[in-house]
């Protein structure tokens, strides 16, 4: 007889509201974000001069200096909040590495590609905009959805590092691929789309590469001073709320530089949504059903779905900017990503919640014990 203590679910605090666990930020992100383009909108078409006033003064080619700051200052505490020395743990469950990624490198920017061009077939900028956002997988959020899922955080600490680690070494070479590449051999025309994999290169290297390194350097100098406890509890939470202050702060530059071409395409963003919803819906169902079906616990399973459905719409406006320029179509579709994303994975939180009591879990219709 196995001596595995099964411990049933009993309703704790996990089950409260999902939303009162996340921040007034955090909560009403999409508002911010609604209210942050209106703004952008605004200002664009109120101050005349403005839009070519902030696209003047250019640090990289086509990145003008206030999107550059808003754009590292995004993701600095995302890659601060990594625990990276977690990485090596991942050998415990092969098993998880290996569905972890195939689902982020190998499915998702496959069904992201497919629905791109089936969405969007005569609107290369736009297709282009999220067959960037499929390649730049979730290093941030998915934190968030793991914790209010109840999921398993040691899993998610070694998966977001694994997708860190793992998008500095292949996300230029994937671009390349899936934006000419992979079109080329399927025929699929693209409007004589041409990338510089040097420039994807070069994109990733600073927006990622910089604030990587600065991230694990407060880290490892944080923890030596202060110690892990007060790194994890008091320095992270004050600095959290930066990334999407920088996000907001990039979405009014990018709404003030793309008024014209917004207010003229009214309907552009529904189409862009469009097959965002898709990709989430199934992204997370297939990832759930897999996890469930390879025998994981309903911790892990979540963890599994949660990390495959979420993407990094930071690096991804921030590699379409740095690419194509700030008031490029491919920089709209990497703005509508997380618009679309908070609301659905708050939903899929939900629902994810709602299986983990309605369905029998091998590793106990239960919860993982240390």
């Amino acid at each position: 007889m196995s001596d595995t203590v099964v411990v049933e679910e009993t309703p704790t605090e996990e089950a409260d509201p999902v939303l009162s666990k996340l921040s007034v930020l955090d909560r009403f992100l999409p508002a911010w974000i609604l209210l942050s383009m209106g703004l952008g909108l605004g200002l664009g078409r109120s101050i005349t001069g403005l839009s070519h006033a902030l696209d003047s003064a250019q640090v990289t080619t086509g990145v003008p200096a206030p999107i550059f700051i808003g754009l590292l200052t995004m993701m600095y505490p995302v890659l601060a909040k990594v625990r990276y020395r977690k990485l090596g743990e991942v050998t415990g469950d092969i098993r998880l590495l290996v569905a972890s990624l195939v689902l982020n490198w190998v499915i998702g920017p496959l069904v992201m590609f497919a629905l791109a061009w089936a969405f969007l077939p005569d609107q290369p900028a736009y297709r282009t905009g999220l067959i960037i956002v499929g390649l730049a997988r979730c290093i941030a959020m998915v934190l968030i959805w793991n914790d209010l899922s109840c999921g398993d955080r040691e899993a998610a600490a070694v998966l977001v590092a694994l997708n860190s680690l793992f998008q500095i070494l292949a996300y230029a070479g994937l671009g390349y691929f899936y934006l000419v590449v992979l079109p080329g051999w399927l025929g699929l025309h693209s409007a004589g789309l041409r990338v510089s994999m040097g420039l994807v290169a070069t994109s990733v290297a600073i927006f990622l590469g910089i604030p990587l390194v600065a991230g694990v350097l407060t880290r490892i100098i944080a923890e030596k001073l202060k110690g892990a406890a007060w790194y994890e509890e008091r320095f992270l939470p004050r600095i959290s709320p930066i990334a999407l202050y920088g996000l907001l702060f990039t979405v009014v530059v990018l709404f003030a530089l793309q008024g014209k071409q917004i207010t003229g395409h009214p309907l552009d963003v529904v189409r862009i949504a469009a097959p965002l919803l898709c990709y989430f819906a199934l992204m997370w169902t297939g990832s759930f059903v897999m996890g469930k079906s390879l025998g994981f616990g309903y911790a892990r399973t979540a963890t599994l779905a949660f990390t495959a459905a979420s993407n990094n719409f930071e690096l991804a406006i921030a590699v379409a900017i740095g690419v194509f320029g700030a008031i490029s179509g491919e920089a709209l579709a990497g703005v509508v990503g997380p618009l679309i994303e908070v609301p659905v994975l708050v939903g899929l939180v939900y629902v994810s919640l709602w299986a983990r009591d309605h369905f029998y879990w091998l590793e106990g219709a239960t919860r993982d014990v240390t």
